[in-house]
């Protein structure tokens, strides 16, 4: 068990360097801990509620329940509002990323959750590139159409 601790604890790290190395509000620290906290709930959930009262009580969907609506909280605190803008939204992703990582290695899906954590950070890393091009494009130098106050489309 201690193993697959150690293992959220890498994989929400891998996520949560690429937060920090991008100045996000949530890094590395907070990622790992994401993700080692839900394996650990999700370890709990299996093995440390099995016999209450002599019977048997295991139900870890209940748990895997609370994680899922309850890491929402935390990554609803990565989300800000300038203006128009909203920052944060990808973060507050990757910390409920991170969770589902977690619980993956506290159910034993090793191989999917180092999956997911690969590919998570192959689109952290390569996609924004492109949409930061596309509205570059959109706002530099693009004729727009507006109608006058008085004119109708």
């Amino acid at each position: 068990m201690s193993g697959q601790i150690l293992l959220s604890l890498l994989l929400g790290g891998v996520i949560g360097f690429e937060r920090e190395a991008r100045n996000k509000p949530a890094g590395l620290r907070t990622h790992m801990m994401v993700a080692a906290g839900t394996t650990a709930f999700t370890l709990a959930s299996i093995y440390g509620f099995s016999m209450v009262s002599g019977q048997i009580t295991r139900d870890p969907a209940r748990v895997a329940a609370q994680i899922v609506s309850g890491i929402g909280f935390l990554g609803a605190g990565t989300i800000f509002r300038s203006g128009s803008s909203i920052r944060g939204l990808t973060t507050a992703s990757t910390i409920w990323l991170v969770a589902s990582i977690g619980m993956l290695v506290g159910v034993g899906m090793y191989w999917l959750a180092i999956f997911t954590t690969v590919i998570s950070t192959v689109v952290l890393s390569f996609m924004p590139a492109p949409i930061y091009k596309l509205e570059r494009r959109l706002r530099v130098g693009e004729p727009s159409i507006t109608p006058d106050d008085d004119e109708e489309l």
